[in-house]
């Protein structure tokens, strides 16, 4: 899990969230998408919905393509394992969340909850500069450099 609900998980920030980002599964040790869900999943996930008022889709795979783009280094290494009964969730690390939302900060702008939540993670210049670094090797083109030049600006300027 990343986004949002990983970070209220984790206590890192505190707002609400209307879904739970997904990346992948871990099956035999290794990563697989989150997208497709397994049957068994989905169908636990519209019982819960349906339980809760929740939305169809309030178990989140959009994030999957990021596992396509590659996670950060070490990923895995510093995920968080909760236990929930029959249930087991592997949470991203609080590093880890800051190059995502840096990411989709990019995408989404200074107003965006995404910038919100970088900004309570209060990430350091270091923390910021592999994120970044992270973010350019996901998109090569000039138009995302110029963008993530100015979101560091905006980030430097909260702070």
């Amino acid at each position: 899990m990343i986004g949002g609900g990983s970070l209220l998980l984790l206590r890192q920030i505190e707002r609400t969230t209307k879904d739970l980002d997904l990346v992948a599964l871990i099956k035999n040790g290794q990563f697989v998408s989150a997208d497709p869900l397994p049957q068994a999943l989905l169908q636990a996930a519209e019982e819960v919905g349906k339980a809760l008022g929740l939305g169809k889709d309030w178990l989140n795979v959009g994030p999957a393509a990021l596992l396509n783009m590659g996670m950060p280094p070490g990923f895995m290494n510093r995920m968080h394992t909760r236990h929930y009964k029959g249930l087991t969730i592997h949470l991203a690390d609080r590093f880890d969340q800051i190059f995502f939302k840096l990411y989709a900060s990019v995408d989404q702008g200074p107003r965006s909850k995404h910038f919100a939540d970088l900004i309570a993670l209060k990430p350091t210049a270091n923390e910021l500069e592999q994120a970044k670094s992270w973010c350019i090797s996901h998109d090569v083109s000039k138009s995302f450099e110029l963008e993530i030049n100015k979101a560091m600006e905006d980030i430097n300027a909260s702070s």
